[in-house]
């Protein structure tokens, strides 16, 4: 378990002052020149050298990313853009950050531009976070009078700004270049890479982008080290990470533990246990409703990181858990989370726009029983089409999801398709000839 010295989040659930004041107090913005002093190269290594991966759910190493910005400063200028879109359901820990640790994300995006030669960064954040937007409003207006960014940000001598953008509640614009064609007023689709963001960005300049808890924990681990941060988890997993739990648990949360836990131990110990006890959980979404399910089986034993959900069959991802038990339709639900990465795709690519809208159609009959048994091989090959052939991990998101409600619910899904072809004469109401089917 996360010792209480080793949180980085001292004011997750906003019982103390948000603001400038309340956060120098709780040590940010705590000689942040001599963190610019260090320069640019000995940032970068330290965060590299933490094993800090990104915490938005790619899980990729953040001061690897940063190195790959330009060393020299061309005719285009640099850019920060810090993911605060957090559409992903289930997923609310950023929420947190926004509205009750502002200033860190300030401080974290002022060191990360700095490592990347970026005198501006614009922050995208999803536009229901009205609130969350006003408070880092606030503490943005309060950092730039203070002269911790602006001209000569903390006396530095790096002349900073910092910028908001609100989206429109498009799930696609998560994705890093449909942001960027966002901010930039476009319909928000993902650009086909290479170039990559690094290369060709924001306005086709070098341009990094990272998720708001990456940018967060940065400053910390400059003040502590890499070797605190990367003593905390397991190799390759290394450090805390805010995590959500919702669903049939006794209570639901955003909490700071360390990676590497049993993923049972998380539920039963910030979560209160399962509805009704461990025996009546039916399945766990471990990371955000476009990662695999796991069922009770492999949650016994499955360790909660990178790695670990990985061996599991699933992912990490945003870390917000999601507990079922036994009195879920499990069919429905993933029908359910069908019908939203239907409804988010923004249909630039032809196997996730029509994709999508088949998978869809199937899983509801497949609900109501009214399919064919065959239909549950169809969807996995149909899904399996779709997951690698998108210019975005959307095809993922479509796919995972009901591959693992096959993997692990199948004779569930038989049963119910038998109980339908009994209560209905012994066949299903709709009869779809298989060539019709094939290559929909």
């Amino acid at each position: 378990m996360l010792s209480s010295q080793d949180r980085i989040f001292l004011n997750l659930y906003g019982q103390k002052d948000w603001k400038l004041e309340g956060a120098k107090k709780r040590g940010d913005w705590n000689n942040t020149k001599a963190i610019l002093d260090l320069g640019r190269d000995a940032i970068i290594k330290t965060v590299i050298d933490s094993g800090l991966r990104g915490r938005g759910g790619a899980g990729f190493s953040t001061g690897l990313k940063w190195s790959f910005m330009p060393k020299q400063q061309g005719e285009l200028p640099h850019y920060l853009v810090v993911n605060g879109d957090e559409s992903e359901p289930g997923t609310c820990k950023d929420r947190e950050i926004l509205r009750h640790e502002p200033h860190k994300i300030i401080e974290g995006a002022l060191i990360a531009s700095f490592a990347i030669g970026a005198h501006t960064a614009y922050i995208y954040i999803r536009g229901e976070y009205y609130n969350e937007a006003n408070h880092l409003q606030i503490a943005i207006d309060e950092a730039y009078e203070a002269g911790l960014i602006g001209k000569n940000a903390c006396e530095s001598g790096w002349d900073f700004d910092f910028h908001i953008h609100r989206g429109a509640g498009a799930y696609i614009c998560g994705e890093e270049t449909a942001q960027l064609e966002s901010l930039e007023g476009k319909k928000g689709e993902p650009r086909l890479k290479p170039p990559f963001p690094a290369n060709k960005g924001l306005y086709g300049c070098p341009t990094t982008i990272n998720n708001v808890e990456s940018i967060s924990v940065t400053p910390t681990i400059l003040r502590r080290g890499s070797s605190w941060f990367n003593g905390i988890g397991r190799a390759n997993n290394t450090g805390p990470k805010l995590m959500t739990l919702s669903g049939h648990i006794q209570t639901p949360c955003v909490f700071e533990e360390a990676l590497g836990l049993p993923l049972k131990e998380i539920i039963e110990t910030h979560g209160g246990g399962v509805r009704g006890g461990w025996d009546n959980l039916l399945a766990v979404i471990p990371g955000g409703t476009s990662m695999p399910l796991l069922n009770k089986e492999t949650c016994e034993t499955a360790i909660m990181d990178f790695d670990g959900l990985r061996s599991a069959g699933s992912n990490l991802g945003t870390a917000a858990i999601i507990v079922m038990d036994k009195s879920t339709d499990i069919i429905k639900a993933m029908t359910r989370i069908a019908q939203f990465y239907k409804h988010e795709s923004c249909g630039q690519c032809t196997p996730c726009r029509e994709g999508s809208a088949w998978v869809l159609k199937v899983m509801r009959r497949m609900t109501e029983g009214n399919a064919e048994i065959d239909e549950i091989d169809m969807l996995m090959d149909v899904t399996g089409q779709i997951e690698n052939t998108t210019i975005c991990a959307m095809g993922m998101s479509i796919s995972w999801p009901i591959q693992s409600l096959i993997r692990n619910f199948r004779p569930l899904m038989e049963k119910r398709l038998m109980d339908y072809k009994t209560t209905h004469g012994g066949t299903s109401l709709i009869q779809i000839p298989k060539e019709a089917m094939v290559g929909t």
